[in-house]
């Protein structure tokens, strides 16, 4: 099946004091912007290494400053610096999404976007990514999370919002979020909000 993606259609989409509306990924990048997608998007025929690179495909004058940034990813995905010459479509669901998660990494962004990084992935891999989700925002990299994992989606947030029917319902600071019975209730998994 195929699927066709429509431009985004606003003529306003504000990033600082700039407008980014109708502009190309490359653009994006360049500017701070790095998006880890859905379906993760990797070059499944080329190796790790080779992905992570064309990450940092748009630092391609600073040698040294991208191979220093490979030693850091692969000192945080030590399983990606095991599998650096194997193709990526031949790894893990959960392999995969590191190195989707590491390449976006290695594009430096200021605001790194993720869409379902959880989706389909084992427990342990879901800790260990959103682990290093914590570590990057801890070092100053802004982070928006779209994410059905409310649980584990709170506790890196500090500002959360609950949409229905793609309408923002809610919106408030994770904690109070996830202190609120109606979240408990519907997303939290909890029967009773009082449990919390």
């Amino acid at each position: 099946m195929c699927q066709v993606v429509q431009p985004a259609q606003a003529e306003q989409l504000s990033y600082g004091d700039l407008n980014i509306a109708g502009h190309s990924p490359e653009f994006l990048v360049r500017r701070g912007l790095t998006l880890v997608p859905e379906r993760r998007e990797l070059f499944a025929g080329l190796c790790v290494e080779d992905n992570l690179r064309l990450g940092a495909y748009h630092r391609r004058g600073d040698r040294s400053g991208v191979l220093h940034d490979l030693e850091t990813v692969y000192a945080i995905f030590p399983r990606l610096a095991e599998r650096k010459r194997q193709h990526a479509g031949t790894m893990s669901g959960g392999e995969q999404q590191m190195l989707a998660v590491a390449r976006a990494m290695m594009a430096k962004p200021r605001l790194l976007l993720l869409d379902e990084p959880s989706l389909g992935l084992a427990p342990l891999i879901v800790q260990e990514i959103f682990r290093v989700l914590e570590q990057l925002k801890r070092a100053g990299t802004t982070i928006l999370v779209i994410e059905q994992n409310a649980r584990i989606a709170l506790k890196l947030a500090d500002y959360g919002y609950v949409l229905e029917t793609g309408k923002v319902v809610l919106g408030a600071a994770a904690g109070e979020l996830a202190g609120n019975p109606r979240v408990q209730e519907a997303y939290l998994g909890l029967e009773d909000a009082g449990r919390a």
